[in-house]
């Protein structure tokens, strides 16, 4: 079962905009010695919209060359297709992603009985571990708990969930019906430590971009049993989070503050558009608040 911190890493890109290979291979190496539990290519973070199919096996062929599977490698799969879901996800199991992350279709608003075709016909056919990713802040859609519960009861490969509703009710109905046997991973920065308190297994989050040593100082401490430790990291990573995730344009954000602690990340790949001086102003005091700038 999956544990622990994983770091929906970005993509750097080069002034041209064409992925920064040399940079992509130095923030595996720099994440791991952070003590991060695991790596996502091609989610969210990773602007994965954005690349094309070929960019997308590239970033992941260079993340498992870098990794050596010292941590699991999960490399995302959503597109708004069933058909080129599997294309992509067949090729990325063949480079050797440990499992995939796959969100719903998102541009035509699938309903339930359509969700549950469509995970359903992807674990049929993929040979490899599935994880459903429920992110309604940009898929408009929240996946149903009785559908995760029929699919993780049906396909044995569908093994868990990176769930970014960041509704605390929600995870811990999910660890409810099924913490025992399928892995729950919260998707939200600010509810790390309470999810794991109920059960849920591990996080993906963004701010481990910014602020991974927190990430897994946090994730250490909760299993250490530390938990005013917990507590106090926790609070400083809901203060970064608020404001590099929630506030502004998220992947502009994440990689503006990547770059003010050294990681040259380049800026995001247009549409999405550099950040403005009174916003690198805010991020500026909150890493230097939280003690990471």
């Amino acid at each position: 079962m999956l544990s622990g911190v994983f770091v929906p890493h970005v993509t750097p890109f080069d002034g041209k905009e064409n992925v920064n290979e040399p940079v992509l291979r130095e923030l595996v190496h720099y994440f791991i010695g952070a003590g991060l539990n695991g790596l996502v290519s091609l989610g969210s973070n990773g602007e994965f919209p954005y690349l094309s199919f070929e960019e997308k096996l590239k970033v992941v062929e260079i993340v498992r060359e870098e990794v050596k599977s010292r941590v699991p490698v999960i490399a995302g799969a959503t597109e708004n297709s069933t058909r080129e879901t599997l294309r992509l996800g067949r090729a990325l199991l063949d480079i050797g992603a440990d499992a995939l992350l796959i969100g719903p279709p998102y541009y035509f608003k699938p309903s339930s009985e359509e969700l549950f075709a469509h995970y359903s016909t992807l674990a049929d056919k993929l040979d490899g571990k599935i994880l459903i990713y429920n992110v309604p802040k940009f898929t408009g859609i929240n996946v149903p708990l009785d559908a995760i519960e029929r699919l993780a009861g049906e396909h044995s490969n569908i093994i868990g969930i990176k769930d970014s509703s960041a509704n605390m009710g929600r995870i811990t109905e999910l660890v409810r019906r099924m913490g025992n046997k399928f892995t729950i991973l919260a998707g939200t920065a600010d509810v790390m430590y309470p999810s794991w308190v109920i059960g849920a297994h591990g996080t993906v989050v963004a701010v481990a971009n910014v602020a991974p040593e927190l990430c897994a100082e946090l994730y250490r401490a909760f299993k250490e049993g530390d938990h005013r430790k917990a507590r106090e990291l926790q609070l400083k990573i809901n203060l970064v989070n608020e404001v590099v995730v929630k506030k502004y344009n998220q992947i502009s954000a994440i990689k503006a503050a990547m770059g003010m602690r050294g990681l040259k990340v380049g800026k995001p790949r247009f549409p999405s558009l550099p950040l403005g001086e009174d916003a690198l102003g805010d991020i500026k005091e909150a890493l230097k608040t939280a003690g990471v700038l």
